[in-house]
């Protein structure tokens, strides 16, 4: 049954009991001065989403009752305004109070009397209003900026309801237009696709077709192309589109797929020609993204090229030779190569599988770069003005304490050592020092990430970039650690000697099997460091609590027990094994106390949780892995508390903050990146088949140090190690061969062709994609299989893996 939504409460606000600070739902006390409904007490709580409220004003609402289960009846608001004075001498007082400074109360008299009792009104709608009045042009714009402040920000909210924006989203539209929203909105609603993240093509196709947007308008058009460009872009990681595949997926949101090419093409041009997209030997490019790709190049080149006081061949060979002393090591050819060429270059990228020896590169850079520019490996000798001038860094909180480790230095994400805040397109503006720069797990870094790093690097800064090109890209747009490789711009050393394995490791070369598209005969056989429970997807629930309760009688440390899953729905899926995880590791039965979320996550005292964002004022970054180490009640759950432990780092985080965080017994594999883990347990079956790369579970494989349970269906197993994931489409490796002037080797995909043009003209005509007669589709494909458009084992029901093993 619906509500009527069509109740009414007037009163005082007396207190603000909930307000979260990523959106504009609060929870109010309200002082009844008139109500609609039956009710008996003085005061009522009104939950909605509203703008900024302010203590003893008087407001009215509109709405529902409701009954709550834990806290029972409120007032859930649909739409509310502040009940502005009535009277002259209240509005006068209004005016002449110090919300708005430098309006006494005879400029408000002359306000009043000059425009009436609707004067805020008329000059919230055209604040040339106020000319009529003769004030000066200082203390009019003071007053209109504090009337803005105070009512511009409620029209804004109450507007963007009537739209069907609220909550989280109101407030980012708020944030992107601020008291422009409303006109933006009314001239194109397209515009929130490509500009507030959040909002789709199908709710700005609603609010249009309410403003009565044709179905052909230039906008809508428009407003598709780049609805399906940012889909590409940022869900799937390219940092271009082929026109014809952006066509495609336009015309399927526009439900028309007899829009022309001629209609398309003008739209593009429009387009390009209003700085949104950037059309580029045949391709079509996010503008943001494209300039990205030229300014890391750039910027990478321009780095490179400092060849100062580049340490002579004897000096270098010295610092080698006395880091192999102070490390207690011997380096093989490689390793020297990579260790000369870091020391040697301005930037440097170096790669290499697990057990390579990738950290005792990075060791050695350090030593041998504080020999030979004389620093003393001593943070603590740095203080006041003076920085210490070798900054680790890595994209997550615990692959920069991997390196900390490591090194005995301090480390940093780079979020924190950039200063970024937790909206990521907003940071302090922070050049690096003069100095040494290493940064980890770069396969991790995003196109916009690294273009950032870059920006706050300066020639006299020494750039190592590490990783592992084999594992996922990262979760945002680029294959950048990649396509630095593929470039073959920058100098860099391939690592591919196994050196950290003993006699019974059977995970690393398991790892390097996988890479090589391999699954070894002895898969399913038990070895010391490695089990294999093969069982339907119905079973991996079960299997998995019998591997997790074994190791809870070992006593293992949840913090080093990781379920990593590919999905998050399903049987296999993470949303359905970390309640049974927590579960064994910590019970209900274990506690007098917990707390729920409205989504019906349970968290208990030493529950493993994951951060989920940024929050660099804290010091908290997304992927990090803590523990509740508090809980606190409140009466009706108003106050709810948990106390959260990040490495030392012990957090207080109220109710509005629990969307930040989740269980952490099971996670992605994405999430686990740039971590390791005594023992990773990895269920995989054919319900992700879409899921199931080559790249995916390698880098799952990677985060076992000690233990890897592999779980599932073999043939899943089989499946992603012979399933390659298809290259993201980028324009880096075209831009860097350009900044660095690199003729583009032979099997590059890449075209050195003609500079980017921004004009309409430079578009390129779409020629509709030719059927390709010589595979019939009624054929069966690879292709069609790794889409998913095909089971593959068709064919085959009632035969399981364990009839091809017995033969």
């Amino acid at each position: 049954m619906m509500n009527s939504d069509s109740e009414t409460v007037s009163g005082k606000l007396k207190s603000i009991f909930f307000a979260s600070p990523n959106g504009l739902f609060k929870i109010l006390l309200i002082q009844i001065t008139a109500i609609s409904v039956k009710w008996t007490e003085p005061e009522i709580v009104v939950k909605g989403d509203f703008a900024d409220m302010k203590e003893d004003e008087t407001y009215s609402f509109t709405g529902h009752m409701e009954n709550h289960p834990k806290y029972g009846q409120q007032f859930a608001a649909t739409s509310y305004k502040s009940e502005q004075p009535t009277s002259k001498d209240g509005l006068i007082g209004y005016l002449a109070s110090d919300r708005f400074p430098g309006i006494g109360k005879k400029t408000a008299t002359k306000i009043v009397d000059v425009l009436g009792l609707n004067a805020i009104d008329k000059i919230l709608k055209n604040p040339k209003a106020l000319d009529q009045v003769g004030l000066k042009a200082e203390r009019a714009t003071m007053l209109i900026s504090g009337l803005k402040e105070n009512l511009g920000m409620e029209q804004v909210v109450i507007g963007l309801g009537q739209f069907g924006i609220t909550g989280s989203l109101a407030s980012k539209v708020f944030s992107q237009y601020h008291e422009d929203a409303l006109e933006i909105i009314k001239a194109n609603p397209y515009q929130l696709v490509s500009d507030v993240l959040g909002v789709g093509f199908a709710t700005a196709d609603r609010i249009a077709a309410a403003l009565g947007f044709a179905a052909d308008a230039p906008q809508r058009v428009a407003g598709a192309l780049l609805a399906a460009l940012d889909e590409r872009t940022e869900t799937e990681g390219d940092t271009y589109v082929e026109p014809d595949d952006l066509f495609n997926e336009a015309r399927r949101l526009l439900g028309n797929r007899g829009v022309s090419d001629d209609v398309l093409l003008q739209a593009v041009s429009d387009l390009v020609q209003h700085h949104r997209l950037v059309s580029h030997n045949g391709h079509l490019f996010p503008k943001r993204l494209y300039d990205a790709e030229v300014q890391i190049a750039r910027q990478l080149a321009g780095l490179a090229s400092v060849k100062e006081h580049v340490p002579s061949t004897e000096r270098v060979a010295e610092a080698i030779k006395n880091a192999e002393a102070n490390l207690g090591l011997e380096y093989d050819a490689t390793q020297l190569e990579a260790i000369k060429m870091a020391l040697t270059n301005a930037v440097f990228v170096l790669t290499g599988g697990p057990g390579t020896g990738k950290t005792t590169i990075i060791n050695a850079v350090v030593h041998g770069f504080a020999e030979l520019h004389d620093i003393e490996l001593n943070p603590n000798k740095y203080k006041g003005s003076e920085t210490f001038p070798i900054m680790l860094a890595a994209p997550t909180g615990r692959a920069a304490k991997r390196i900390a480790e490591t090194t005995n230095l301090p480390a940093s994400t780079i979020h924190r050592l950039l200063g970024m805040g937790i909206d990521d397109a907003t940071y302090e503006e922070r050049d690096l020092p003069d100095g040494l720069l290493i940064v980890d797990e770069v396969s991790m870094v995003d196109t916009y990430l690294l273009r950032t790093l870059l920006n706050a690097a300066h020639p006299g800064v020494t750039i190592v970039l590490v990783g592992d090109k084999d594992q996922l890209p990262s979760v945002g747009p680029g294959q950048v650690f990649a396509d630095i490789l593929a470039s073959h711009a920058v100098p860099s050393v391939e690592l591919t000697h196994i050196h950290r394995q003993d006699d019974h490791s059977s995970i690393v070369p398991l790892a390097h099997a996988i890479n090589e598209g391999e699954l070894p005969q002895d898969l399913l056989q038990r070895k010391p460091d490695r089990s294999f429970f093969a069982c339907s997807a119905d079973q991996v629930p079960q299997v998995v609590q019998q591997v997790v309760a074994a190791a809870a009688r070992k006593h293992f440390d949840p913090l080093q027990v990781q379920v990593l899953a590919p999905m998050y729905r399903g049987n296999a899926g993470v949303d359905r094994l970390n309640p049974l995880v927590q579960e064994i590791f910590n019970p209900a039965a274990n506690h007098s106390k917990q707390v729920e979320t409205a989504s019906g996550m349970v968290f208990r005292i030493g529950d493993k949780v994951l951060q989920l964002v940024n929050n660099p004022e804290q010091n908290v970054y997304n992927g990090e892995i803590g523990k509740v180490v508090g809980i606190t009640k409140a009466e009706k759950g108003h106050g709810d508390s948990l106390t959260l432990d990040f490495d030392g780092n012990e957090l207080q985080y109220d109710r509005a903050d629990w969307s930040k965080i989740t269980l952490a017994y099971a996670t992605s594999i994405h999430k686990a990146q740039g971590s390791e883990f005594d023992m990773v347990i990895l269920p995989l079956t054919l319900q992700s088949r879409r899921m199931l790369k080559r790249n995916l579970v390698y880098t799952a494989i990677t985060r076992a140090k000690r233990f890897l349970i592999l779980v599932g269906e073999p043939s899943a197993f089989s499946l992603a190690a012979t399933t390659l994931a298809a290259n993201r489409n980028t324009g880096l490796v075209e831009q860097l061969q350009k900044a660095f002037g690199v003729k583009a080797a032979a099997g590059d995909q890449t075209t050195a062709e003609p500079e980017y043009d921004d004009a309409p003209e430079a578009v390129v005509k779409v020629q509709p994609t030719p059927i390709q007669a010589e595979v019939p589709s009624t054929y069966l494909t690879n292709e069609m299989v790794a889409r998913g458009d095909v089971d593959p084992l068709i064919g085959m029901d009632g035969i399981t893996p364990e009839m091809f093993m017995q033969q």
